[in-house]
């Protein structure tokens, strides 16, 4: 009887293939998702619009690894895609079949990283393009990039989720081109960093995968792109998977909590985490397959616990945006009860740059942004910390021997005579 494999392509070439093309001069080739195209030929070459996303750094975090006692501990930055975030990787997949069917337009609801990647590459395409934005609570940095890029902004009296809602009626009543996560071929392009991480890890495959849980489409991808580099022979074993939401809005958390996620009840989310604001997740029954086939949980942590990772991951040279920080915030949870073990590896996904919400980042580090009933309910510990990874700026008449004063009481060290 044939093997089930006689059709699949060969691992070891496609691996050379895959480098290779990494040295090509051309476009398409120097793409961290289209140079891996020979796993989702969507479209032709010559529809493909890119902005040569991909390709994003592994890093490494020995500080947070150190204070959790584990060996391992990395880090995907999709932040440091063109955009800023990791919905560059699925935009370039949709958008790029929205031109090989011809569309004008394309539209998309969006709390700010997807608007900005579908106006980078419909403005790249030559389409127009339209972005529905919930009523307040928007990171206005993520929203800038949209209309730089020329797309058209609408701002409705309502929440994310009501967004969805009437853009899901504009696309049945118009040609417009859906570029939501629930669009399919985002899913091609947002499985590409699976195989990015198995590439920058010599193809050892992790023990975990942490992942910040909004709409839920990147733990959909990612579980699919390992599913399908274990099937194809790639790997062996494919990682657990695990989802991490914020406190305010965790529809997921309390589905998997309640009834194993066999149904979900939609939440008002409110979250200072605006990426993953969102209270009815589209892609969530695809998360749960992704949880229950590959062995992950799903976790929630609070405001003060984000913030406290999005400092600590901060402290080692590398931003995120906050939805991002959930991931090391969730992982702690993790270790402390012995889901991750310390000698195993894991590897948080860091969604967005840290300049997607610069605000937040100031508020924190000049104390603004929590209030007194907030911080009441933190522990010591934690308010230690809080105060400890503070780094506001500090206000100084232009003199030399007041600049260093200031020094000496921060170091110790006197450096004045």
């Amino acid at each position: 009887m044939p093997s089930e494999h006689v059709n699949s392509p060969n691992p070891n070439a496609l691996r050379y293939l895959w480098q290779e093309r990494r040295t090509s001069s051309l476009a398409i080739d120097q793409s961290g998702v289209w140079r891996f195209r020979d796993l989702f030929p969507i479209v032709d070459d010559d529809k493909v619009v890119t902005l040569r996303e991909g390709n994003t750094p592994l890093y490494e975090l020995p500080k947070a690894a150190a204070a959790l006692g584990m060996n391992w501990l990395l880090a995907k930055h999709q932040g440091m895609n063109p955009t800023g975030s990791f919905k560059d990787t699925g935009m370039t997949t949709a958008l790029s079949v929205a031109v090989s069917r011809g569309f004008e337009w394309v539209a998309c609801a969006s709390t700010g990283n997807t608007s900005a990647a579908m106006a980078a590459y419909a403005a790249r395409a030559g389409l127009r393009s339209m972005v529905l934005i919930p009523e307040g609570k928007i990171a206005w940095g993520k929203l800038s990039q949209s209309m730089d890029y020329g797309s058209t902004t609408i701002q409705l009296r309502t929440d994310f989720d009501g967004c969805v809602r009437v853009l899901t009626e504009l696309v049945n009543r118009a040609p417009i081109y859906l570029l939501n996560s629930v669009n399919p071929y985002r899913l091609e392009g947002q499985k590409t960093p699976a195989f990015e991480i198995l590439e920058q890890s010599d193809w050892q495959v992790p023990h975990h995968i942490i992942v910040p849980g909004g709409n839920l489409a990147n733990c959909s991808a990612l579980g699919k792109g390992f599913a399908e580099m274990k099937h194809l022979g790639f790997i062996n074993r494919v990682p657990k998977i695990s989802v991490i939401q914020a406190e305010g809005a965790n529809p997921l958390y309390t589905a998997m909590k309640e009834n194993g996620g066999r149904s979900l009840t939609p939440v008002q989310a409110d979250t200072r985490a605006t990426a993953i604001r969102i209270g009815n997740p589209a892609s969530w029954k695809k998360a749960v397959r992704v949880l229950e086939t590959m062995g992950g949980w799903c976790e929630e942590v609070n405001e003060l616990e984000i913030a406290l990772a999005k400092a600590e991951i901060g402290a080692e040279g590398i931003g995120c945006e906050p939805a991002s920080a959930v991931t090391l915030a969730g992982l702690k949870k993790l270790v402390a009860d012995g889901r991750v073990g310390k000698e195993e590896t894991a590897v948080l996904l860091l969604t967005g740059h840290t300049l997607k919400d610069s605000e937040y980042t100031i508020n924190y580090h000049r104390g603004q942004l929590f209030n007194d009933s907030e911080l009441a309910t933190a522990t010591t510990s934690q308010l230690s910390d809080y105060k400890a990874s503070q780094h506001g700026p500090i206000v100084l008449d232009a003199n030399a021997d007041d600049v260093l004063r200031a020094i000496d009481s921060i170091t110790g060290i006197t450096t004045t005579a």
